[in-house]
């Protein structure tokens, strides 16, 4: 009993510390508090975490606070959102971290919720009457957590401005594709020198060659997973199909690895990698990986590479592997920080959702962080060394 009164005491002085850096934002009084209540509530261990359950936990008499913070009262979520990534990299920040893009369904009834329509949802596996989101996760050896997310508005919304208004969307709000919103995303990463050495992503996002240019351009390394019938220029032929590279590859060039721990133990596959471009620059490889299941050879997946030289097949294994840190923020922001639970239907609303969900995931997170760290700490012997700068910080 002590030890969960002392949590929570922890999770909720972490908290005061992250909605300090965002208070600011709120020109009044009772939304600044009716946000700090609301994120207290996405973390209680509550069974259903709408504007009824939240508002009573924050001691409300009812959801009418909590709904005109969310709906109504001005304030921008992109600023508060700016406060929070912020947090995460002066609590997080690696100059070896990856950035992960991904989206995430969220299931819906009805056609009033702002980009909502019977589309994909990668959470159920199957088309359904959802909204999607993009995100960007942070991914670094000391934890994972979203820093910046988009709800994705098919055409048929954004052809139909009168129905976008209704449902908060500006008329300024075209359409964009998923991958002009990762892009976006990466780029305000980029700008906001959050410090990072690579980008990976599943292959929606990475058989976009455009994407790769502009990444290489900024010389970003990056891991993408794309399809078997992309094209990469080979030292033969212009646009050569990846799935070719690797035809006749003998046996000794595939290496047996784990690609990191899923639900059911080590991803282990087997894997080998093949040059491209090789009349690039001296400092920077391209390569073309394979990932082969184990039991059913014929199951090939293909990513495209672009690093340093003195990159390994291990590194690249590692940075392909690590595109399943976003599948864990969203399963842990879902479970533990109510990042699917909402009842919003507006455009703003959303998006201030998702920036106090996350801003919620990252307090944990960085608890989190924390905990290990003491751990460490007690099993290590001190050490001198000092950490290098980061890599790239914009």
């Amino acid at each position: 009993m002590g030890g969960d009164l002392a949590d929570v005491r922890l999770w909720a002085g972490e908290l005061d510390a992250v909605h300090e850096r965002f208070v600011h934002r709120f020109s009044r009084s009772e939304p600044r508090e009716s946000a700090l209540a609301y994120m207290r509530g996405l973390i209680a261990p509550l069974q259903r975490k709408n504007g009824w359950t939240l508002a009573e936990e924050a001691g409300h008499e009812g959801p009418d606070r909590i709904h005109r913070m969310l709906n109504r009262i001005e304030w921008d979520a992109d600023e508060v959102l700016d406060d929070v990534r912020q947090y995460v990299v002066d609590n997080l920040g690696d100059q070896d971290a990856v950035l992960v893009v991904d989206d995430t369904g969220f299931l819906k009834k009805g056609t009033r919720s702002a980009g909502v329509q019977r589309q994909y949802s990668g959470t159920a596996g199957r088309t359904e009457n959802c909204q999607v989101g993009v995100f960007l996760a942070y991914a670094t050896s000391r934890g994972r957590t979203l820093i910046d997310r988009r709800l994705y508005l098919p055409a048929s919304w954004t052809d139909d401005r009168e129905r976008c208004r209704r449902a908060g969307v500006d008329d300024e709000v075209a359409f964009e594709t998923k991958v002009a919103m990762a892009k976006a995303m990466v780029r305000r990463a980029m700008a906001d020198r959050v410090p990072f050495r690579w980008v990976t992503a599943d292959a929606a996002y990475g058989f976009s060659k455009g994407w790769r240019s502009e990444l290489e351009r900024a010389d970003v390394f990056h891991v993408m997973a794309t399809t078997r019938h992309d094209t990469v220029v080979t030292r033969w032929a212009i646009d050569h199909p990846v799935h070719d590279l690797f035809n006749g590859l003998a046996r000794q060039k595939w290496k047996r690895r784990s690609c990191g721990t899923g639900a059911h133990g080590p991803r282990i596959y087997d894997w080998a990698r093949v040059e491209v471009r090789p009349w690039h620059r001296p400092d920077r490889r391209h390569w073309v990986l394979a990932r082969r299941s184990v039991s059913r050879p014929g199951e090939i997946s293909y990513y495209i590479a672009y690093c340093p030289v003195e990159a390994t097949l291990d590194d690249l294994i590692r940075i392909a592997g690590s595109r399943w840190a976003i599948e864990e923020c969203f399963q842990s922001a879902k479970q533990e920080c109510g990042l699917d639970d909402y009842q919003v239907r507006r455009y703003p609303g959303w998006h201030r959702h998702m920036t106090l969900a996350m801003a919620a995931h990252a307090c944990l997170t960085v608890l989190r962080a924390r905990e290990l760290d003491a751990g460490k700490a007690e099993t290590d012997p001190p050490s001198s060394s000092t950490s290098a700068s980061p890599r790239y910080d914009g």
